[in-house]
């Protein structure tokens, strides 16, 4: 099993379609203790969640924006870490869905730190359980271009992948590998919550040379679950497009 004997920590689980449950699910089978974490009234749903996976995981408080929460994270957590995965983006309803230009600063801000600076603090906090090495895995959209609707959030996801090249560079002397999966469009919570979503659906399936499914999250997990393991020891700085082959033809 690739994970076997491994401990991994899971943000972003909601419901048992978001991307990080079929992680998290994935991880199990291959042999890894997990440990969720969520906060505030989304606790609850994580909680229900984790019912559904093959083993109950250990449950933690974490607000990526709260320090506390952050710089109790090792305590928390306790023991060591080998992976961490980072799942966790938000913007407000006026950066998202046609509203680039008139979208104000405290808005743009919030999706900022949520989407992208919390990828380093995540890091951080996670750090003295990783000591001896580990990898970080966060959630990807490419952001090489500009998509219809997406807006601040495609910013977002571009300051999440240059971080993740910073992260590389300072984590690799320590062992740390720091990687990102570029996913396709997936049928989530996270995904519905974005006006003119199916902008996306309408076109993926046709154009990605290996055809793409919506509803299907397994081909993500697994590149999480792979980044995660030993079969990466040299791979970090990385994005890895899990999107059909999407990105690589023109239209």
């Amino acid at each position: 099993m690739l994970l076997d004997g491994k401990r991994i920590l899971v943000t972003g689980v909601l419901t048992d379609a978001s991307l990080a449950f079929a992680v998290a699910k994935l991880a199990q089978d291959e042999g890894a203790e997990v440990v969720l974490t969520s906060f505030g009234r989304q606790m609850s749903l994580t909680q229900r969640s984790a019912r559904r996976l093959p083993k109950m995981p250990e449950l933690v408080e974490l607000d990526v924006t709260n320090e506390d929460d952050l710089a109790g994270l090792s305590g928390a957590v306790g023991g060591r870490l080998d992976g961490v995965l980072h799942a966790v983006a938000f913007a407000p309803e006026s950066c998202l869905g046609g509203g680039f230009v008139d979208a104000p600063w405290d808005d743009v801000a919030v999706a900022l730190q949520i989407s992208a600076y919390s990828l380093a603090a995540l890091t951080r906090a996670s750090l003295p359980l990783m000591d001896g090495g580990g990898s970080v895995v966060g959630l990807d959209f490419d952001a090489t271009q500009a998509w219809p609707v997406y807006d601040w959030m495609g910013v977002a996801k571009a300051a999440l992948e240059s971080t993740t090249r910073y992260l590389a560079r300072d984590l690799g002397p320590r062992n740390v590998r720091v990687n990102l999966v570029c996913a396709g469009p997936v049928r989530t919570m996270a995904a519905k919550s974005i006006p003119g979503f199916d902008q996306f659906e309408d076109v993926w399936s046709k154009r990605a040379p290996l055809g793409w499914d919506l509803r299907d999250p397994t081909p993500v997990a697994r590149a999480c679950v792979a980044l995660m393991s030993d079969w990466f020891p040299a791979t970090t700085g990385e994005m890895v497009h899990v999107d059909g082959g999407f990105h690589a033809v023109g239209a």
